[in-house]
């Protein structure tokens, strides 16, 4: 069956992808990543079932291996092998999905928007919403047929630690803070050993389950709710951040949703800016 293209730039149904299963040139990925503490793997979860066709894409391994600090974007090198690998070309119809429903998809689908895939698209409701309707999953290994990838990273959509400090300081920029309001005060640990508890000075919170529900991006009246409450100004540039580039590109997705595309995604979030000697505040944002 031909693609039809969806109505919502940013998802797809699963009744859509249902349709679809099978179609040339329509790649599914599944994008799922747990928090070290979680005690789960993704990789080993897309083994025992996932959506028929889907390809994994490992957001630990598919990263800069010179850096300590966890799924920093790759170098366009690593990234075309590894999509190539896969079976991932970069003019293909892609869908990415999660096992938590809107979790870790939105980095995968920033990802390769970030490296200049052209049609990205997020599964709305994800493998818990395909699993409740029903639907077909398989186990094992997915098949990987060749593909063509030659990646262009659009640079200005990474912020650096010095990017963020400099844009906080002459405020040209907003800081969007995707972590819980008890970890952007500073009133807990971070659940990362080794760093320091609090918010970078001058960031404002929008934790990430004020824009997620039930594993679904919420409605854009309540997203820009939410974006107004944390004092967030749409007609500026945003960076957004969170532990560790995650959550941030769950609000890059919800804030484009509601035409106010960030500026940039800080790449290495409170794990880079939280190990350093960066200024760090606490209680709530100023």
């Amino acid at each position: 069956m031909p693609l039809d293209t969806p109505l919502d730039p940013h998802f797809v149904s699963t009744d859509w992808l249902a349709r679809h299963l099978g179609a040339p040139n329509l790649v599914i990925v599944d994008g799922s990543w747990h928090m070290p503490a979680a005690g789960r793997s993704g990789r080993q979860e897309y083994l025992e079932r996932h959506i028929p066709g889907a390809v994994f894409f490992d957001l630990d391994a598919i990263s800069d291996p010179a850096t300590a600090l966890p799924h920093m974007l790759p170098s366009e090198a690593l990234f075309q092998g590894a999509m190539e690998s896969l079976g991932i070309g970069r003019t293909m119809k892609i869908v990415v999905y999660d096992t938590e429903g809107l979790f870790s998809a939105p980095r995968v689908w920033w990802t390769l928007k970030a490296f200049g895939a052209v049609d990205v698209q997020i599964l709305d409701g994800g493998f818990p919403k395909w699993l409740a309707e029903g639907r077909p999953v398989e186990s094992g290994k997915g098949a990987h047929f060749p593909a063509s990838f030659v990646p262009h990273l659009d640079r200005s959509w990474v912020a650096s630690m010095d990017d963020v400090a400099r844009r906080l300081a002459d405020r040209s920029a907003q800081v969007a803070d995707a972590r819980s309001p008890e970890r952007f005060r500073g009133d807990v640990p971070e659940p990362r050993a080794g760093l320091r508890s609090g918010h970078m000075p001058g960031a404002r919170n929008l934790p990430v389950n004020a824009v997620v529900k039930d594993g679904r991006l919420v409605e854009p009246a309540v997203i820009r709710a939410a974006v107004a409450a944390a004092g967030i100004d749409t007609s500026r540039p945003v960076i957004t951040s969170c532990g560790s580039g995650v959550t941030a590109a769950t609000l890059w997705l919800a804030l484009d949703v509601i035409g106010a595309r960030p500026a940039a995604l800080y790449d290495g979030s409170w794990t880079e800016w939280g190990g350093s000697d960066r200024p760090v505040a606490t209680g709530p944002a100023v």
